[in-house]
């Protein structure tokens, strides 16, 4: 849920998400295509039960083709009310910590990737490692709390007061001002808001070596993907680093709250990085287009099987 400025931009950003989602789902290796909705309108303001439950009969409507769960703007108690009319509604858990909110398997995922990127870039683990975060909401906050623990430093800046402040008292986290965040001089640029942050303005302001945040959509332009390696910067890209949240939605559809087996399935997120990382080496292209030729080899054996 987002105040998008016009109905073209939502359906801009609810096509690339989608298209995301189906390339996320592929190299995540789950059973799942890929799809997205969202909803325009200020979630601080717009939000209402009349709403929610409208949203609700609307997927219902789809049969089960489409299944939701909560992202940015909307959180579990949407989804409950979502699933008031429809059972095709996932990340309400009761009994949990977290009551089924995936943000926490997403920040694992997260946090598991920038292990693998670290490693990879500069042949170390995250000890004295410099990490800068755009936004630092629900994902970020509990991925900051794990790179912290690992003893990175963690710098944040956010649209939002209340989040940045209990980062900063909760966790430690030194605040840094939304227009400085991207070319704060550290090892790692974590972009954690919306998509779009490494773009034509903001590319060469970069100073860390390694890009590799929960956002989706990151890159505003495809030919990004590759400035980024011409510049020597490390790209993980978003799909794949941000895919804990859709396997742990995964095993809630299929009934499964094995903490244990969802967590080791997140981990393969830095096999699958390392991969992409080894191949971009060898062939020059960029991580990101490397990313989209697996989930196409993957999608395309899909359908092989399926016709057979």
């Amino acid at each position: 849920m987002f105040s998008y400025v016009s109905n073209t931009e939502a359906l801009s950003d609810v096509l690339r998400l989608s298209r995301g989602m189906t390339y996320k789902s592929a190299l995540a290796g789950i059973a799942l295509g890929g799809g997205k909705s969202v909803i325009i309108g200020n979630p601080h303001q717009d939000k209402s039960r009349q709403l929610l439950l409208a949203m609700g009969e609307f997927i219902n409507s789809l049969s089960g083709t489409y299944i939701t769960a909560e992202d940015s703007g909307t959180g579990v108690a949407d989804m409950a009310i979502m699933g008031e009319k429809t059972p095709y509604v996932t990340g309400v858990v009761t009994g949990e910590e977290h009551g089924g909110d995936p943000s926490p398997i997403t920040a694992y995922g997260v946090y598991q990737g920038i292990v693998a990127s670290v490693a990879h870039q500069f042949k170390s683990n995250l000890q004295g490692v410099r990490i800068a975060m755009q936004g630092i909401g629900n994902v970020g906050y509990h991925l900051a709390r794990q790179l912290i623990s690992a003893g990175a430093t963690v710098y944040a800046a956010d649209i939002n007061p209340a989040n940045i402040q209990r980062a900063v008292n909760q966790l430690g986290v030194i605040e840094v001002p939304l227009d400085d965040i991207m070319s704060i001089d550290v090892d790692v640029l974590a972009p954690c808001a919306l998509g779009g942050a490494i773009n034509a303005d903001s590319i060469d302001m970069i100073k860390a070596k390694v890009v590799a945040g929960a956002a989706n959509n990151q890159l505003a332009t495809v030919d990004m993907g590759l400035a980024l390696k011409e510049r020597g910067i490390l790209y993980a890209p978003d799909y794949v680093i941000n895919s804990g949240g859709i396997i742990d939605v995964y095993y809630q559809t299929k009934g499964i709250r094995d903490r244990k087996k969802v967590d080791a399935h997140v981990e393969r997120i830095g096999d699958t990085l390392k991969t992409i990382f080894t191949r971009s080496d060898q062939t020059g292209h960029a991580t990101s287009g490397i990313a989209d030729q697996l989930a196409e080899e993957i999608l395309a054996g899909d359908v092989q099987e399926m016709s057979a």
